[in-house]
């Protein structure tokens, strides 16, 4: 059964300088491993980020409506949540949220946009 969904798009040019950013604040909203795999290659890392931010924003409302009574905060959130990539496909890896639940992540970007859509059943 779906308990929640959620969408989001972000315009790719607003993380254009996220590469040079500190990794403290970085690490507010990425994890260590999302970090890394973001700036492996700094061509890409302007829409590896982005697609990561829109995942953890459409994360964020398909739990909201999914566990109205559990309010957390975004950027709380953001630290229980990491988008990591099984079999060349990326999946939503959920920590210390003590919930039943199963996700599903679908990401993508144009040049300009880069959108993700999580379920959660």
């Amino acid at each position: 059964m779906i308990r929640g969904i959620g969408i989001d798009s972000v315009e790719i040019h607003r993380f254009a300088q996220w590469h040079t950013y500190a990794q403290k604040k970085l690490l507010r909203i990425f994890s260590e491993q999302e970090i890394a795999y973001c700036l492996r290659d700094e061509r890409n890392s302007t829409e590896r980020f982005a697609v990561r931010f829109a995942a953890k924003e459409a994360f964020f409302k398909a739990f909201s409506y999914a566990y109205p009574e559990v309010y957390i905060p975004f950027l709380t959130m953001c630290r229980y949540v990491s988008i990591q990539k099984r079999a060349g496909r990326p999946f939503l890896c959920i920590e210390q949220l003590n919930l039943e639940m199963r996700c599903h992540l679908s990401l993508t970007h144009t040049d300009n946009v880069a959108m993700a859509f999580v379920v959660i059943e």
